[in-house]
């Protein structure tokens, strides 16, 4: 086994990367193709969510492997290899495996223990059994991880540690009250009707809003997933509406909760700004001005007329400062929002650098390691500081006229609508802030040991498959030497009847088989343990097997269809 994942998630690189670096379900597929098309990959699959896209590959040369499946998730995610490179990790072999446990368990989840993860595992592992690039490794390894997963959330109280992400969202939304008593008779807007949006419609109605307006470019997707939500007991009030409609929704709802997999916003701050303003008072300094507000028009579009700036106040000052912070290198914050993220110290004893480029340079697997060790210490070292923003000074300025939940990556809702009366965002950033502060519980301890225990039996379950190839080549040699022989003492004896021959030939079979019987199961036996693959090399050597007949039993057994599980087996 020579498992290597390369990826990128919201522990190792900040939002606005992870927004860009996102992958269409197209761009995913030729991903895959690519990557088994390049040398070092024998097999590979995707797994890609709103906060984490991550590259699986059984490779047979490390370091090429790493180039390469680096340099293809640059090409395919659109964003600069350089400018990838920093917030890339590499998992290698045991490492990789208790990589993707841990993510199947929610330990590396934005909300610890939420289970929605599960699901993307094996959508990961249907794109891969689906495109054919998924052979024996990547089909064990997901279905495994499938099944820890399961363990861990029914065997502890992982679950008590965090909830789903839409959940968890619904409760940043409805702040100091408990959610059911916030969302009591509501009405709720979903715009998607993809899993997360599903999930989303499901956890609403399970809330208590009073009805669920559902909205998706496809209109009969949207109809089924109105049609489940009447059907699903809950009482709540279920409809589908055109895309073209969200607008005039926004005005009439209370609640939206947005996943789609658009690459441009799907609801713009002038959207909201225009339902919320509907039956108000109009401002005479408009409603952004109200909390400070500048804004900035696209490129080539006309501008607004010259802002007025508040009493007190000196705009061309607030200008100037702003150009000085540009010469300084300085950045504007996107949407008023002011975010630092501190440099992370350089400790002591990391081979690769601080910038993560020399992973490509040709290092050895056990620098990257540490390498990947060292990078979550400082990356836990460069944790966001608590930003000031125009969101939280809105919170008490007025009462939420519209609550917006953003679970899309890229962002559907534009995050400049925070800066609006009356309006409250919770997007991926925030909830990725307030989980940074959420109590670990005790069962995470238990659900470690869970992952380090199954991490341990794969390996080794992985090694004595290594050497079954052999074994079985043992056996067919010396099935064809009992037949040869059986043949010759025809030969002499040809006046044997069937029943004596039979039993002859029984006699030596079972000889050969007793002889073989404990060698063979020593073997595998020690092939399980840390260094055992060389045992195979000397039962070769030992028995002069061809290498020809153990390869070609090697081909055989990946392809056995027995191992082609349906998805839905391991779920």
């Amino acid at each position: 086994m020579s498992l290597l994942v390369v990826g990128l998630s919201h522990r190792s690189a900040p939002v606005s990367v992870l927004e860009r670096a996102s992958l269409s379900a197209d761009a995913k597929v030729k991903l895959l193709h690519d990557t088994l098309a390049a040398e070092p990959a024998a097999e590979a699959t995707v797994l890609a969510t709103c906060n984490r896209i991550e590259l699986y590959a059984d490779v047979d040369k490390f370091h090429a492997g790493v180039a390469e499946l680096s340099t293809l998730l640059a090409q395919h995610s659109g964003v600069a290899l350089e400018e990838l490179t920093p917030y890339l990790y590499v998992h290698y072999e045991d490492r990789a495996v208790h990589h993707l446990f841990s993510v199947a368990c929610g330990l590396d989840s934005m909300v610890v223990g939420e289970g929605q993860i599960l699901g993307q595992i094996k959508d990961a592992l249907a794109l891969g059994q689906e495109q054919h690039t998924a052979g024996r490794l990547i089909n064990d390894l997901f279905q495994q991880a499938l099944r820890v997963g399961k363990r861990a959330h029914s065997e502890t109280g992982i679950d008590r540690a965090g909830q789903s992400l839409v959940t968890f969202g619904l409760e940043q939304l409805a702040v100091h009250l408990p959610v059911g008593e916030w969302a009591a008779g509501k009405r709720a807007l979903v715009i998607g009707a993809g899993s997360m949006s599903s999930l989303a419609a499901a956890t609403l109605a399970r809330v208590g809003v009073a009805e669920v307006v559902v909205a998706n470019r496809t209109a009969e997707r949207a109809e089924r997933l109105a049609e489940i939500l009447v059907a699903s007991g809950t009482g709540v009030k279920a409809s589908a509406i055109a895309m073209a409609a969200v607008a005039d929704e926004l005005a009439r709802v209370d609640v939206v909760v947005s996943c789609t997999g658009a690459t441009g916003l799907v609801l713009t701050a002038d959207d909201v700004l225009a339902s919320v303003s509907q039956g108000a008072a109009p401002d005479p300094a408009g409603p952004l001005a109200a909390v400070g507000a500048v804004r900035v028009t696209e490129r080539g579009s006309a501008p607004d007329p010259a802002p007025q700036a508040p009493e007190g106040l000196d705009f061309a000052d607030v200008v100037a400062r702003l150009a000085a912070a540009s010469e300084a290198g300085g950045r504007i914050p996107d949407a008023g929002a002011v975010r630092t993220i501190a440099a992370a110290p350089e400790a002591d004893g990391c081979p690769v650098g601080p910038d993560g480029r020399a992973a490509l340079a040709g290092v050895d697997a056990g620098s990257l390691e540490l390498h990947g060790t060292w990078a979550d210490q400082g990356e836990a070292a460069a944790q966001r500081q608590p930003r000031k923003s125009a969101r939280s000074l809105a919170d008490g300025a007025a009462p939420v006229r519209l609550a917006l939940l953003d679970l899309a990556m890229p962002r559907d809702i534009d995050a400049a609508v925070h800066r609006i009366p009356g309006v409250r965002l919770v997007d991926i950033e925030s909830l990725a802030e307030a989980s940074a502060d959420a109590p670990m519980a005790a069962d995470v301890d238990a659900v470690r040991g869970i992952v380090a225990e199954e991490v341990a039996a794969f390996g080794a379950a992985q090694r004595a498959a290594h050497i079954t190839p052999t074994v079985v080549a043992l056996r067919a040699m010396a099935a064809e030497v009992v037949a040869m022989e059986v043949a010759r003492l025809d030969g002499r004896l040809p006046d044997l009847d069937e029943r004596q021959r039979a039993e002859v030939t029984q006699t030596v079979r079972r000889v050969v088989d007793k002889l073989l019987h404990a060698p063979t199961v020593r073997v595998k036996q020690l092939a399980s343990e840390p260094g055992g693959a060389g045992y195979a090399d000397a039962l070769r050597e030992l028995f002069d097997l061809d290498p020809q007949t153990v390869a070609s039993v090697s081909r055989a057994d990946a392809a056995d269809p027995k191992n082609d599980d349906d998805p839905g087996r391991a779920s």
